[in-house]
């Protein structure tokens, strides 16, 4: 099996930093992983470029709940794209459609200027489009660089086929990057199924905070309530153990 390349969503700079010491060829940058990954802040895109040396994609997502964006929205979006990239963003990855599902042609180009020749990333976005294959095409032709996919299911190991059908009609015009969960005990059966030359995963564990451990009955969030006293970081010995297995080495 050749080199796959090995990319790793992060949710902060410590998360890519910890992504780059296992060994990722490449992050995704965002804030809020919890919601699917937001737009990140420049701060944590400045430190994690300092930190690290491997290219760093960065979310461009203005809000969780689906991908028609309000104006208000939209402009938003191209002026933290701009930010980003101008504070060296390897890339953007962005998704915009209309009510009916479609690619929305003139935002996506909007965003694909944006970039000034850097790689712009389809997000999973596309996972929720009537037509996979005209959507491809459509993003074929704005120039998109790659499309982050599960192959319209909840999880990779559900669409192999997909993928591979998917990885087949794209050719050479754009790169399939499959998504969503690839773990450990699956990666090398999804790259050995699909023919992916790429692939995308996550992997975090949980850190003590014990500063909020005088007041534990007090929470911050929404209706959840998660854990105040903890957090989680990039797991970097997974994402090790992850290479290895891609390498053969496990």
């Amino acid at each position: 099996m050749s080199r796959i390349l090995l990319e790793i969503c992060c949710g902060s700079a410590d998360d890519v930093i910890q992504a780059a010491k296992g060994g990722a060829d490449r992050v995704e940058l965002n804030a809020s992983l919890f919601q699917g990954g937001l737009t990140p802040s420049v701060g944590s895109l400045a430190v994690a470029k300092r930190e690290t040396k491997i290219p760093i994609m960065t979310m461009i997502r203005p809000r969780a709940g689906g991908f028609c964006y309000t104006d208000a929205e939209f402009q938003t979006m191209l002026w933290d794209a701009r930010a980003l990239l101008e504070h060296g963003a390897d890339g953007i990855v962005f998704g915009c459609l209309h009510p009916d599902g479609t690619v929305d042609e003139e935002r996506c180009r909007a965003l694909v200027d944006a970039a000034q020749g850097k790689p712009c990333v389809f997000h999973r976005a596309l996972d929720v489009t009537p037509d996979w294959k005209r959507a491809l095409e459509t993003l074929i032709g704005l120039g998109v660089t790659r499309v982050l996919t599960s192959g319209q299911a909840p999880d990779v190991f559900f669409a192999l086929e997909t993928i591979a059908q998917m990885i087949r009609f794209a050719g050479d015009a754009i790169e399939i990057l499959p998504g969503a969960g690839i773990t450990l005990q699956n990666v090398r059966r999804v790259a050995e199924a699909t023919g992916c030359t790429q692939v995308h995963l996550a992997r975090h564990r949980s850190v003590e905070d014990a500063s909020t451990r005088h007041r534990p009955d007090i929470y911050f969030g929404g209706a959840l309530y998660p854990p105040e006293d903890r957090y989680d970081i990039t797991d970097a010995d997974y994402i090790c153990a992850v290479r290895h297995t891609l390498e053969g080495r496990a």
